[in-house]
């Protein structure tokens, strides 16, 4: 059990263990690269030092912020669509056209309207978590066996009783997926924003490292990054598991 566990970490310490080497062997210097050894002790440095404690703080207020109102909003839109098929065939146009803007391409009008900041981050995160809470929402409503609506139809339930009673319910082990998928997502936008204009975070040390020409705390940035990403979706997918059990799916939407 504990060999079947450790084996996905198998080559990721191959991998590293081969880069140190060869920054060994080669006397590495370099203004963008740095041996993994140089970059373990950056990374330590910034965690004594406390800045990357609060770096991390800011990303993730802003991320998680941002993931709980657009998840909110693509929780409740989905449902709507997923529920009511005029609602559904009226908005598709428009949803469609929207959907494929890149959160990014917001920053002119989110400096414009917010500034920099919490806010605009927040704004920018929100708007790339509704959509795949909303498209997985709509999708897993729909899905939903049809025996259930024939169980309503015989109880002769309210259309809000059918909806709290037995859709949601059944829709909720993939609603629980698009969740994290977001998650993920709002991780990727918040440190994106940060690197391009907001000077706050993790992107923004990231910035602050390569400027001044500090290659290894630049990339143990990007490291730390990878293990809070990697945390955060374990956390979700151990809560997953203890929620739904055995009707939990657990693979990533493809």
């Amino acid at each position: 059990m504990i060999a079947d566990r450790a084996k996905p970490f198998v080559l990721p310490l191959v991998l590293v263990a081969a880069a140190e080497i060869a920054a060994r062997a080669s006397h590495l210097q370099s203004d963008t690269l740095a041996a993994p050894s140089e970059i373990a002790v950056a990374l330590a440095a910034s965690a004594v030092d406390g800045s990357l404690l609060v770096a991390t703080r800011d990303t993730l207020l802003s991320a998680f912020a941002g993931l709980l109102i657009g998840a909110a909003i693509g929780l409740g839109a989905g449902l709507a669509l997923g529920l009511v098929d005029i609602l559904d065939r009226a908005l598709e146009v428009t949803i469609e056209a929207i959907r494929p803007i890149p959160s990014v391409a917001l920053l002119p009008i989110a400096l414009i309207a917010l500034g920099f900041g919490y806010r605009m981050e927040i704004a920018i995160v929100a708007f790339a978590c509704v959509w795949p809470v909303l498209i997985f929402t709509r999708a897993a409503v729909r899905d939903v066996e049809p025996r259930l609506s024939e169980v309503a139809r015989a109880l002769r339930l309210t259309p809000w009783a059918k909806a709290t009673k037995i859709v949601v319910p059944a829709a909720l082990p993939r609603i629980f997926v698009a969740f994290r998928l977001a998650a993920g997502i709002a991780l990727i936008v918040a440190v994106t924003v940060e690197i391009a204009v907001n000077p706050l975070g993790l992107g923004a040390a990231i910035m602050t490292a390569q400027q001044s020409l500090r290659p290894a705390l630049m990339l143990a940035l990007l490291v730390w990054i990878g293990l809070v990403g990697f945390a955060l979706n374990a956390a979700l997918v151990l809560a997953q598991r203890r929620l739904f059990g055995r009707f939990a799916p657990v693979e990533e939407p493809r």
